[in-house]
């Protein structure tokens, strides 16, 4: 059994408890949700859910299945046998002495970041794009001294004018 990574891309109606029946799937059946986020569409009336979860072929079809059972789940797609487009978000809070922020600057210029809070002794981060430029990012941060790091998880949808 080859277990895969897999990108579900979840519209469901924006009501009260759509996340916990969602969730309660996932754990009831003992799957595991690697990453996962929600937020409203261009309806209020509906939120996208992009799910990160792995597992073998038979595991995803069954995952697949599930949601579509859900009564306020609108549509599924696994995103990863789709054209899409996925990004994550990394705020990296990092050690900034004043004799090495120089440096500090170099690397978020390189890495297209951008500096989102200043203080005496730190800088804070945005680093957007897909995980190996984070992990890069980060890896190359990590020597001045990580204070806190909060990332999103990973968010898609699929290329072109399809939804």
């Amino acid at each position: 059994m080859v277990e895969e990574r897999h990108i579900f891309s979840v519209l469901v109606e924006n009501r009260f408890g759509v996340l916990a029946r969602v969730a309660g799937l996932f754990s009831g059946r003992g799957f595991n949700i690697d990453s996962l986020n929600v937020g409203e569409t261009d309806d209020p009336e509906v939120s996208h859910m992009t799910i990160v979860t792995h597992g073998d072929a038979q595991i995803i079809e069954q995952i697949h299945k599930q949601l579509n059972k859900l009564i306020d789940v609108i549509k599924v797609t696994d995103l990863t046998t789709e054209n899409h487009v996925e990004r994550e978000l990394v705020l990296i809070k990092v050690k900034a002495e004043s004799q090495r922020r120089g440096e500090i600057l170099q690397i978020v210029e390189i890495f297209r970041a951008r500096v989102v809070d200043v203080s005496p002794t730190t800088l804070t981060v945005e680093v957007t794009g897909d995980e190996g430029k984070l992990k890069a990012a980060t890896d190359m941060l990590r020597p001045y001294g990580i204070h806190e790091l909060a990332r999103t998880g990973k968010i898609g949808i699929m290329r072109g004018a399809d939804r």
